[in-house]
């Protein structure tokens, strides 16, 4: 497993970057050697927040948890998201393809553009999007916490769609016509 560390208006000493890698190693059984994990640290009024990301065989796995103590947080950020695995684990075997935690190249690049002269893009990312079912979309939007998310739609030849959280509480899609 591949990790980054990201620290936000705080210094941390080196033993907690390794108490986090070893917490997150845990994580690993579940998924193939080339999995990343993103750990933010940050402190806000007192409280020491870690927000966790993890990417692996094609899915996203988030957890955000805030403490008054940074290996706490630590803790709790790594058993949200093997909650989030166990959980869903049987329903992903069953309502995703065969390949659904198996190992797949994708090439992902995140690019952080600085604004210039008021513009209102802030930050560009870029993203391969996997062809996918509504369902697995719906699946994934819920997995990493989001409001909407964006895929291409297999239901549709493979044309881009986004699938949302409606205010009601059910979900809506919005797919290109062409």
């Amino acid at each position: 497993m591949k990790f980054q560390f990201s620290e936000k208006k705080i210094k941390l000493p080196g033993n907690v970057h390794a108490y986090a890698e070893k917490k997150v190693m845990k994580l690993a059984r579940y998924f193939e050697e080339d999995a990343e994990a993103l750990i933010v640290f940050s402190v806000e009024k007192n409280r020491n927040n870690v927000e966790l990301t993890v990417h692996g065989a094609d899915h996203w796995f988030r957890a955000h948890e805030s403490t008054s103590d940074m290996f706490a947080s630590i803790d709790a950020a790594v058993g949200t998201i093997e909650g989030q695995i166990r959980k869903n684990k049987t329903r992903l075997a069953r309502r995703l393809r065969q390949d659904a935690f198996s190992r797949t190249v994708e090439e992902t690049s995140f690019v952080v553009e600085e604004p210039e002269d008021d513009l209102s893009i802030v930050r560009i990312k870029q993203f391969y999007f996997k062809p996918m079912t509504r369902e697995e979309a719906v699946l994934q939007m819920n997995l990493l916490e989001h409001n909407f998310f964006a895929f291409r739609d297999e239901d549709n030849g493979g044309r881009f769609a986004v699938v949302y959280r409606r205010n009601d509480g059910g979900y809506g899609l919005i797919e290109d016509t062409e």
